[in-house]
């Protein structure tokens, strides 16, 4: 039984943990501008974010490209339409970022 309730409390921490990350992922989308150009289903300038997570699905080097595109910004991946670059990002914060991207459904 005690390992049960073990098992129980890390299963509730990861869980808790998960939900601050997205949080702080929303929050730091929300900051830089993001959504000015996405939202999570549909396009607007920038593709829906559930479309980028569909195009990189099965990717193992997703997250690496996506927040190097985030950081350098690209142009000509979804259209003509540029995205700006947001090189002040830390490292940690482009990873959180790209991974809540990438795991948005439609």
């Amino acid at each position: 039984m005690r390992k049960l309730i073990v098992i129980a409390s890390l299963w509730a921490a990861a869980a808790a943990h998960a939900s601050t990350d997205l949080n702080a992922a929303a929050e730091i989308a929300k900051n830089n501008g993001c959504y000015s150009c996405h939202a999570a289903a549909e396009k607007i300038v920038g593709p829906a974010f559930s479309s980028v997570a569909e195009k990189y699905a099965g990717d193992k080097d997703a997250v690496a490209t996506l927040a190097q595109s985030i950081q350098m910004g690209s142009k000509g991946k979804w259209g003509r339409a540029a995205m700006p670059a947001h090189s002040s990002l830390s490292t940690q914060d482009l990873k959180l970022l790209a991974g809540w991207v990438l795991s948005t459904k439609p």
